[in-house]
């Protein structure tokens, strides 16, 4: 009879082949094992996580950019030179507060372990104690050498296993996944009401300036006024749009309880169904709170259930 560690490798060469040709005997018995989430947490999970990929580490640098940006033509083109006092505070402390949201919902969506399989922990001694019974087996990450649980991809750019990996995003320098999905969704949001709130004040800017003298509007010349306003509105329409269709998707992905990943794939549904609030809860905390929409409260992904692996 073969070792767990053969049973193991035998899944890992034969999955793709299951449909179509039979299989092992193992694969046609499925069953699922519980494993204890302590288990296959990350041992970084405590620690400061981030990616050294060049391309994602760019692509957050522009981010921080283009919002330092949006933030420079807010206050020293439309909101300083105001003559209207009570609309330079209101304004400029609402998109202030939605900014630093946004700077800070992106940071802990890049330095959060996005649910990142312990690498190296498919060895022989280990898959024994598990103490797996006749025609139970693992399944086997071949590119980090890890025990795949269930519903966990290996992501090429972070080169471990991620839990729950809904894509990896260059904007945030991360993999999207089971631990930080929150902090992206709101990563999201508050760039897309960051933005809606820059071009409302675009347009009442134009307007101001149109009925009164450009010299006065500003403390810019008015070229270079007219050129500064137009790059934020492109600025912020683009990113309106962009960072509106991925909050979509993404809260659309959570009630759904799919990942875009399995969504593209097509897998089958192998985990219980829940209810679109249990899914949301899942993702932001319990009970539901303000806290949800703060990036510096860390919610319970539910440490005292158990995860399985699919056999």
């Amino acid at each position: 009879m073969k070792s767990p560690v053969h049973r193991c490798r035998d899944v890992e060469h034969n999955r793709g082949q299951s449909g179509a040709g039979g299989g092992t005997s193992c694969l046609q018995e499925e069953q699922r094992i519980p494993i204890s989430k302590d288990v296959i947490t990350s041992s970084s999970a405590s620690a400061m996580w981030f990616i050294r990929d060049a391309c994602g580490i760019v692509c957050a640098i522009i981010t921080w950019l283009l919002v330092l940006y949006a933030e420079f033509v807010v206050l020293f083109v439309m909101l300083l030179p105001s003559k209207n006092l009570m609309y330079s505070i209101v304004n400029g402390t609402l998109f202030n507060t939605l900014a630093f949201l946004a700077l800070a919902s992106h940071l802990r969506a890049m330095c959060t372990d996005p649910g990142a399989v312990p690498k190296g922990n498919a060895t022989k001694e280990y898959i024994e104690s598990l103490q797996l019974k006749p025609g139970q087996v693992v399944y086997k990450c071949p590119k980090c050498c890890s025990i795949k649980p269930d519903r966990a991809h290996h992501c090429s750019v972070c080169k471990r296993c991620i839990r729950k990996m809904d894509h990896h995003c260059p904007w945030v320098n991360n993999c999207v996944g089971e631990n930080n999905q929150k902090y992206f969704v709101l990563f999201t949001m508050y760039i897309a009401l960051t933005s809606l709130h820059a071009l409302v004040m675009v347009v009442f800017h134009f307007l101001y300036c149109f009925e009164d003298d450009w010299t006065k509007c500003s403390t810019f010349s008015p070229p270079a006024t007219v050129i500064l306003l137009i790059l934020l509105c492109f600025e912020g329409l683009l990113f309106l749009i962009f960072t509106s269709v991925m909050f979509g998707t993404q809260v659309h992905s959570i009630c759904t309880d799919e990942t875009g990943i399995e969504q593209l794939k097509k897998e089958e549904r192998r985990w219980a169904k829940k209810t679109k609030w249990m899914n949301m809860r899942a993702v932001f905390g319990h009970p539901f709170s303000i806290l949800w929409f703060s990036p510096f409260s860390t919610p319970d992904h539910g440490k005292a259930e158990t995860y399985q692996y699919v056999v």
